[in-house]
């Protein structure tokens, strides 16, 4: 809908119109076709004619004497694009005036003076013998593409030189009017007065023929050439450059021309019409609507080929209303439905590349998991095969048979806890389970972990140093988090050499409680600690160091801690060790462990 909206607002812009009438210009040279029989003929005022006649000064004597050779062909009517406005010399006015009557139908033209807003008409005596006034402007803008059948100017209203000419050499009556046409004879023209009854040029694929005012003093024959056609009398020589103007076929054209070219166009009676005003708003909706929906019902490169048909079949439709004499302005069209289709492409790249990244997402995700279940759950696998064969092949006391299968119990509960405990922080991940919102206290979770760790530690004559444990309370899930503190106590045992020692420290902070397990194992560079908590990711020194692991638990721990609204910090020196902090948010209160009691500080030391 926003396409939609912006291809209106931009089809109504003066660019867009702009661009529209470049568009018609294309249109309508790229559509011409020849064969058109013209019925109108120039007598040419050219530079040869001006220079043989002495200059403009001599024109309405030369005029005079060449009018009665061209009327003799019985031209059906006579259209003069000239001002004859002033008076000048009697007698050659006279012998004008005697010229035009011995013409039919001939119409003279008449021009605004446009800084008094009033008509300059012709002579009195020119004004007698002629059969109608006309207007003689072509109001280009900047290209003549359409010409105003009607001006008026303080009430007193004219017809277009070309359209008098028609009606004329037609021998209709009076012009009919209505709102939307005029009606000349059986001709209608669809020139609405809302357009000040402009219409489109219809310009013959050739020239006009023209024949000079020289070659009618020479050779009175080719007077022969305006038999049966309508004669328009104007200059073409080069100096009336103001009056040659630019035409649709990217060509200068003098008025004269321009307005035989109107008269061929009411002749032949092919008009181009604008489309209706709903027209454009109705096909710029389809077409948005038409390339919105290609990339919701279709995808990968069928949804590409058909946007591509989609475009190619809109960017022909203002040809094919062309070729039908309908003008459909493409700039509201094409602006909507490019915009429409760029925008639901983009979106529809978008929508596709986060399915895909989604489906790589669960593909590494499976393969994670199993890689989980075959490192992480190894040990206490092996602890339960080991222990049920030693059961089955040898016969052991009872005393040893209660201890096998205590093993196997506990290390059965511990595969259990270790894999809901995984399949949990997978499912928070994906947001497909509710974290538990219960309230424990600190000490309560971190005590077990440090107990849990502790057998880690006297195997490696490792200390484990705890600090004042605050009576804060957490709110979450107490078994991830004691899952989270155990596996950063168990990375600093096991990357930690034998007899040295790991602290644990506790402190307050802007509401906050940290957390820190240091320990002085091998350590970590800056490109490790960008990746630290990347799934699978172990440094270069661990892998070395021929100890095992999967790199998977700190990122289940990083995972844990974020949805307890927490983060977790590092600081790492190589050969010196790590110090991991947790920080959590808290509560101020009692214990809520009774088993764990005022136990706040607590130094275990395994040796």
């Amino acid at each position: 809908m926003l396409g939609f909206a912006a291809a209106l607002f931009f089809g109504w812009s003066k660019p867009a119109a702009q661009l529209d009438g470049q568009a018609y210009d294309w249109l309508f040279a790229t559509s011409q076709t020849p064969g058109w029989q013209a019925h109108s003929a120039l007598l040419a005022i050219d530079e040869a004619s001006l220079i043989e006649m002495g200059g403009p000064r001599n024109l309405r004597k030369t005029l005079a004497e060449v009018l009665p050779r061209v009327c003799a062909a019985k031209p059906t009517a006579v259209a003069v694009d000239l001002m004859l406005s002033t008076i000048e010399d009697p007698q050659t006015d006279a012998d004008l005036a005697k010229a035009f009557a011995q013409c039919p139908s001939v119409v003279l033209g008449a021009d605004i003076v446009r800084k008094d807003s009033i008509w300059e008409e012709p002579i009195a005596a020119f004004r007698q013998t002629s059969a109608a006034l006309a207007h003689v402007h072509a109001d280009p803008d900047p290209v003549s593409r359409r010409i105003p059948l009607e001006k008026a100017v303080n009430q007193k209203r004219y017809w277009a030189l070309a359209l008098e000419a028609f009606r004329l050499s037609k021998q209709a009556g009076p012009i009919l009017e209505s709102p939307d046409d005029l009606n000349v004879g059986l001709t209608r023209i669809p020139a609405a007065r809302a357009t000040a009854r402009s219409i489109y040029i219809n310009y013959v694929p050739s020239s006009i023929p023209q024949v000079t005012i020289k070659q009618i003093r020479h050779q009175p024959e080719a007077a022969l050439q305006f038999s049966n056609k309508v004669v328009f009398l104007g200059y073409t020589d080069q100096s009336a450059a103001r009056d040659r103007l630019m035409t649709p076929m990217g060509s200068l054209m003098t008025g004269v021309e321009i307005h035989a070219n109107l008269f061929e166009t009411l002749h032949q009676g092919i008009f181009v019409t604008d489309a209706a005003v709903t027209l454009p708003v109705l096909f710029t909706l389809v077409a948005v609507a038409g390339a919105g929906l290609i990339f919701v019902f279709l995808s990968g490169s069928l949804a590409w080929a058909a946007a591509a048909l989609w475009l190619i079949l809109v960017h022909l439709a203002p040809r094919l209303l062309f070729s039908n004499q309908i003008f459909l302005g493409p700039s509201m069209l094409l602006s909507g439905v490019w915009l429409a289709t760029i925008v639901s492409a983009s979106f529809h790249y978008f929508v596709i590349r986060k399915q895909w990244q989604k489906s790589e997402a669960d593909k590494t995700r499976y393969q994670q998991a199993i890689h989980f279940v075959t490192h992480e759950m190894k040990t206490p696998l092996t602890a339960i095969q080991g222990s049920s064969e030693l059961m089955t092949r040898y016969k052991l006391n009872e005393d040893k048979q209660k201890q096998f299968a205590q093993m196997i119990h506990s290390e059965s509960k511990r595969l259990a806890s270790m894999i809901q405990t995984f399949l949990d922080v997978e499912r928070l991940a994906e947001g497909e389970m509710n974290l538990k919102q219960d309230n424990f206290a600190l000490a309560s979770v971190l005590l077990a972990s440090l107990d849990r760790a502790r057998v880690l530690a006297e195997r490696k004559e490792m200390t484990l140093d705890v600090g004042a444990i605050p009576t804060s309370q957490i709110t979450g899930d107490k078994e991830l988090l004691e899952y989270a503190f155990y596996n950063l106590l168990n990375n600093a045992v096991k990357y930690s050499p034998e007899r040295t020692g790991i602290e644990c420290h506790c402190s307050l902070n802007d509401g906050k409680v940290h957390v820190a397990i240091r320990d002085y194992g091998m350590g970590m560079d800056s490109n490790d600690l960008k990746k630290i908590f990347d799934r699978f990711y172990r440094s270069k020194r661990a892998e070395e160091s021929g100890i095992s692991g999967t790199g998977i638990g700190l990122s289940i721990v990083n995972e844990i801690v974020k949805q307890h609204q927490g983060r977790i910090e590092v600081e790492s020196e190589l050969g010196k060790g790590s110090v991991f902090t947790v920080i959590l948010p808290f509560a101020q209160g009692p214990s809520l462990d009774s088993d764990i009691g005022n136990a706040n500080q607590r130094t275990t030391t395994a040796r």
